[in-house]
């Protein structure tokens, strides 16, 4: 590809929520909100977003990996603050903020290209789900990694819902859907949520050590791979996504959301029993 068509980015463009760099064959794509758990504002999907089309554009780039800033959190999902302020309490602008967010995935899903989720800290919510859209993962042992949404007044609806249990079986996608549990690495391990657990000092030699092994492949066959795995992935996400993305745009005005948002700025416990007998939201 000529040199003018490269790269899908602008000359110009700078970002303010991620990092964004190419070490050789390799594009690191690290959402750097750290004093925030590095947790998903409208225009930190948007980046990331245009930083895996670039991933994808560039043929110098065989290996695409995600990671989060510092050690606590890869991603801690939805940035709550900017949901309360600008799309909870309005289904009109929350179904444009899904859309972004179902954008990401299909790209992340369609670069082509293999990709890595460097599990830095926690893992959240829909830092979960970017988690799932990646091909593969290596984690830090102190982590864990959590589905929230039950828990919270939402649903895990882009990602979770449809492929956790392709990943990890029916069974324990209910566990971890229905008891918002934290699931500690080891146990994520075995169940198939990450392909390797080391300690946090050997994360990045763990990583690099399997991009080279991707990069020692065929890039059309391992395309074509990527293309034909996805099958089962996009089957159950194109026939549910649409209606999650409505439904959860409405749910917005329930009591549930109102209490579970509530509850976490206030830094208490959700009154579930309360909830059950439609009071609504209510106080400590």
């Amino acid at each position: 590809m000529k040199d003018k068509y490269k790269s899908y980015l602008s000359r110009n463009q700078k970002f303010e929520n991620i990092i964004y760099k190419k070490d050789g064959y390799k594009s690191v794509i690290t959402i750097n909100r750290e004093k925030k758990l590095n947790c998903l504002n409208l225009e930190t999907i948007r980046e990331l977003t245009a930083a895996f089309k670039d991933s994808s554009w560039d043929d110098d780039i065989a290996v695409i990996i995600l990671t989060g800033a510092g050690k606590r959190a890869f991603s801690s999902g939805a940035d709550l603050d900017e949901q309360q302020k600008y799309f909870l309490n309005n289904p009109g602008d929350y179904y444009k903020w899904m859309y972004e967010f179902i954008q990401l995935h299909e790209v992340m899903r369609n670069t082509g290209k293999p990709s890595i989720a460097r599990l830095n800290g926690m893992v959240v919510g829909g830092g979960n789900e970017l988690n799932m859209s990646c091909d593969l993962a290596v984690a830090a042992d102190h982590i864990i990694i959590k589905q929230v949404g039950a828990a919270r007044g939402s649903v895990a609806a882009a990602g979770a819902t449809q492929f956790l249990p392709i990943i990890v079986g029916d069974r324990r996608a209910r566990e971890i859907l229905f008891l918002c549990e934290d699931i500690p690495i080891n146990k994520a391990l075995e169940w198939g949520l990450v392909n390797q657990v080391v300690p946090y000092e050997k994360l990045d030699d763990a990583v690099n050590i399997l991009a080279e092994k991707l990069f020692n492949k065929l890039p059309e066959c391992l395309r074509y791979t990527k293309q034909q795995l996805n099958f089962w992935r996009d089957l159950s996400w194109h026939t549910t996504i649409g209606n999650a993305r409505d439904w959860l745009s409405i749910h917005n005005l329930s009591s549930e959301v109102s209490e579970g948002i509530s509850a976490f700025n206030e830094k208490r416990k959700i009154n579930y029993k309360g909830i059950r007998k439609g009071k609504g939201k209510l106080k400590k």
